[in-house]
């Protein structure tokens, strides 16, 4: 193994700043039960110097293994200790707010989604196609006892055809292989195999299997009813939790892939139109970080808006509650609708 390790003299992300020559000669032998190590986790960063996190983790015991980089990497993005403790609630009856939107004349539609991945599995920067295609069979299995409104097909990409395909893109699901990012990090290994895509018969329930993490549960819909979207989702994952079990500890909530989605492994998002405050982006700016919130194009991460519409969602994952990240992004909409409002008088 080498001793040291040659950082991209333009490196932002946060891998860069606190991989000091000292942690990757302290960490640079060790690997997971999995054989997960130090340089795997760090490829990606390594590759893409605009990484905003630089790392990905290949099993739940890189958190802890390779903890000298990734307790640092934590702390500064979730505002959270090595020493601190994370609490889930998916309770319906205590996310307590009203429609921000009655008239859908802002919102125009709402997603809520988690990230969740199996006990007892490496995560897909680790995973062999054996383990994938397991994976894939638990999860099939265990959504089609879904019954009532949750109950829909699966649709495997290997061999997906081509009018199914097509469909799926137009409805805005299906999920593509050609993220530089998640391909540096080996979460793209024997695509297509091993994934695909649930949904019901509403179009309003969704589930990836083996993108990022082994399972996005996703409830969603047009319109602002967001608590009608978060109760459909905690519904959805109070049964699939009866068949799978999901890695989960008492420090960093559910293990994710990418540091960013550990605790609740939640982003609760709208697409809303905002035409009037996107012309003042430091009120804007002012307004989704007093409430925690991230704002981005409408086709995701690293993408721009489209006739002034914007995906806001929560930015706190860690150290909160799921109820907690749903008030984040319920509040901060609020703020924004009466802003938008002051703004055409």
């Amino acid at each position: 193994m080498r001793n040291y390790i040659e950082l991209p003299n333009n490196c932002k992300s946060l891998m860069c700043k606190y991989l000091t020559p000292e942690i990757y000669s302290e960490l640079k032998d060790k690997q997971t039960a999995y054989g997960f190590t130090l340089d795997r986790a760090i490829k990606s960063g390594i590759l893409n110097p605009d990484s905003s996190i630089g790392a990905y983790a290949g099993d739940e015991e890189s958190y802890r293994l390779f903890s000298s980089l990734f307790d640092p990497v934590i702390d500064e993005y979730h505002g959270f200790g090595k020493d601190d403790k994370h609490i889930s609630d998916l309770d319906i009856e205590h996310l307590c707010i009203e429609h921000p939107d009655p008239e859908d004349k802002f919102i125009l539609s709402t997603r809520i989604r988690v990230g969740r991945n199996l006990t007892n599995m490496p995560l897909g920067s680790a995973i062999t196609k054996e383990q994938r295609d397991s994976v894939e069979s638990q999860v099939i299995e265990a959504l089609s006892l879904l019954d009532g409104e949750l109950e829909g097909d699966y649709y495997p990409l290997l061999n997906m055809p081509k009018e199914t395909q097509d469909r799926l893109i137009s409805d805005h699901f299906l999920f593509k292989e050609g993220d530089r990012f998640l391909d540096a990090a080996g979460l793209n290994r024997d695509w297509p195999s091993g994934r695909g895509i649930y949904h019901n018969r509403d179009k309003s329930f969704l589930v990836w299997v083996n993108e990022e993490d082994q399972l996005r549960i996703i409830s969603m819909q047009k319109g602002g009813n967001i608590a009608e979207v978060f109760g459909r989702l905690a519904t959805a994952i109070k049964s699939i939790e009866k068949r799978l079990s999901f890695s989960y500890n008492d420090h960093l909530g559910y293990i994710t892939s990418c540091p960013t989605n550990l605790g609740t492994a939640m982003r609760a998002s709208v697409h809303i139109s905002l035409p009037n405050l996107s012309r003042d982006m430091d009120m804007f700016q002012s307004i989704t970080d007093a409430h925690h919130l991230q704002i981005r194009g409408i086709d995701g991460e690293h993408s721009d808006s489209q006739g002034s519409v914007y995906d806001i969602s929560n930015r706190r994952r860690l150290g909160v509650t799921e109820i907690d990240a749903v008030l984040d992004m319920y509040n901060g909409v609020l703020s924004l609708i009466k802003a938008e409002k002051s703004m055409t008088l």
